[in-house]
Formats: structure tokens, sequence, C-alpha cells
């Protein structure tokens, strides 16, 4: 422990110099910029200067974070007026350089319409800032993508034609994990929640290979007749019934329509957002989700380890 060094002696004499230089050295322009958010107020306490217990377990809740609360809320009122972006962690990949940076912004905060407009500042002033550093990719996680609020990324294209670096939004990468997490023996699912771009290529890929989907909702069932070809359209089923054992959730996915789910099914979610677990007698799968390989390294959602000894760990979509 450096504290017991410190007292007794033993502490390295060139540990302020090595620290010195190491401030000097010119900073690492990211190959990849993954741009995220803060999610609740206890998100706070997944950053790097939190607690890496909480962040090796970002869905769980523990009831000491309640006894922090005054702090939280603080944290909460600065987060409000700090209005800059700033690097949560760094990570290389064999030969790229990775960057997750956050928006001082929780979720709820995405759902008023108010809001949207000093969202986007945030955002689009993000893309710029990558675009200066020549980060050539640059990710959209969570709700800084959506339909009503920049159109998965196009209204920054169309606003800066000229920008180098490549605006994405994950989709695809979701849309693959969730498919591969559906059994392969089932004939039927059920599309619950709020109709979007996932979704739709979801139902869309099931359709296709021939899997029966059931949609609840009539606009959602008119989208989808438009995307898919003649044969598969009869795979497209409304109005159904609650009876398929596969449901993909995605968010506001309410209580009442999980009620009505028959016992012993499979909840997958289809978003970064989980549904609460109120079914005791259903299984709920995991948010769309990936194992990091052992190159990626400087993962601090894992138990911590030296910064050149990343361990493997799930790293979200």
């Amino acid at each position: 422990m450096p504290i017991y060094d410190y007292i007794y002696g033993t502490m390295d004499k060139t540990t302020d110099t090595t620290y010195e230089i190491a401030l000097k050295r010119e900073e690492i322009s990211p190959d990849v910029v993954h741009l995220t958010h803060l999610t609740t107020p206890e998100s706070i306490y997944h950053l790097r200067l939190g607690f890496a217990s909480l962040s090796s377990k970002p869905q769980s809740s523990t009831w000491y974070l309640y006894l922090m609360w005054p702090f939280t809320l603080w944290t909460v009122l600065v987060t409000w007026f700090y209005g800059q972006t700033f690097v949560i962690e760094r990570n290389a990949f064999k030969m790229l350089n990775l960057q997750s940076w956050v928006i001082p912004r929780f979720h709820v905060q995405y759902l008023f319409k108010w809001q949207s407009e000093s969202l986007n500042k945030l955002i689009e002033d993000a893309i710029l800032q990558a675009e200066s550093s020549q980060a050539k990719v640059l990710s959209l996680g969570l709700s800084n993508q959506g339909d009503s609020l920049n159109k998965y990324g196009e209204l920054y294209i169309k606003r800066f034609p000229e920008l180098k670096i490549k605006i994405v939004d994950g989709s695809s990468l979701v849309v693959a994990t969730v498919l591969n997490s559906i059994p392969k023996e089932a004939s039927q699912v059920l599309l619950c929640g709020k109709p979007n771009k996932v979704s739709y290529a979801i139902a869309s890929a099931l359709c296709e290979r021939g899997t029966k989907v059931t949609t609840m909702y009539k606009d959602e069932y008119d989208t989808l007749q438009l995307r898919l070809s003649k044969e598969s359209k009869n795979n497209l089923v409304f109005p159904g019934s609650y009876t398929a054992k596969i449901w993909l959730v995605g968010e506001q996915c309410n209580e009442v329509e999980q009620k009505k789910a028959p016992k012993g099914s499979l909840f997958i979610p289809i978003s970064q957002f989980p549904p609460k677990k109120l079914r005791k007698d259903c299984f709920y799968h995991s948010t769309p989700a990936m194992i990091a390989p052992p190159s990626f390294v400087n993962v601090d959602s894992c138990e911590p380890t030296p910064p050149t000894e990343g361990d493997p760990c799930e790293k979200h979509a």
C-alpha cells in the first residue's frame, strides 16, 4: 500500500518524477468515441471515481446508496448546470484507441421534448470535438440516438455534410445480438413496447426466416407490412393474442402487458433499459450485450486490475 511506503520511508524516489513526466506526455487521439450519458442519479457511482463493485453490476442496487442521497442530490444539481462533455473511460483494442464520453444529463431529461434542443446542442458539440480530435468513428449510445431526437444521427450528417467522422448508432449490432438470444426452436414471438428502428429490424428479420411475430399495435403492423416481402407478410400477426412465450421487450412495455404473459415466458430486452422483473414465474434475459475479448483492455466495469491487464467482461452493445 502506498500509504505504508510513505510512513516507513520505502517509497520509490522516482515516483514523483515519473508522475510529472506522465502528465507532460501528449494526449492520445481516439480512433473511436462512444458517446453516452448518465442514466439514474446513482449512476454517478459507476464512474471511475465511484465504486468498482457498483460499476461491475450496473443494474443492481444496494441499500447504502440510499444513505448517500444528500451527495447524490448535490451531484444532480451540478450536472444540471454543467454543460461540458467529459471523458469517462479510455480503452485499447488491438491497434485502436477508444474513449467513452459522457454527456452530463440523465435519462429522464431525454423524455422531455423541451430538452431536445439543448441535448442536441451537447451531442453536436461532442461530435465536432471528436472530429477535431481526428476520431474516425463516433457511436451514439443509449438515448443520444432516437427518431424523435435526431433521426438516429441523420440530423448532424445533414447539418454538417463536410464531416469526415462516421456517426453510427449500433442498431445493427443490437439486432444481431437479440436475434442470437432467441431460442432456435421458437416459432412465435411477441413484440412489446414502443416501436423503433431496432424493433422493426428484428421483426423483419424474424418474419423473413419464418418465425411468427405478433404485434398489438396497428401502427407498428402497418409500418412492418411496408418493410416485408410478399412471402414473409404472412408471418406478421395482428391483432394477436398474448399466448407467445418469447417476448421481445422494448421501452414503455407496461406492467399490465407483462402480467398477460403466460407462465414460463422469456422476456428478452431489445433496448439497454431492461423491464422491471415483475414475474417470478417467468424468465428475464440480460440486455443486449457481448463478451469483450482479452485484447480489449482497461475496462473499468470489471474488478480493478492494472490498465495493461484488462479482464474479459460483459460490454453492452
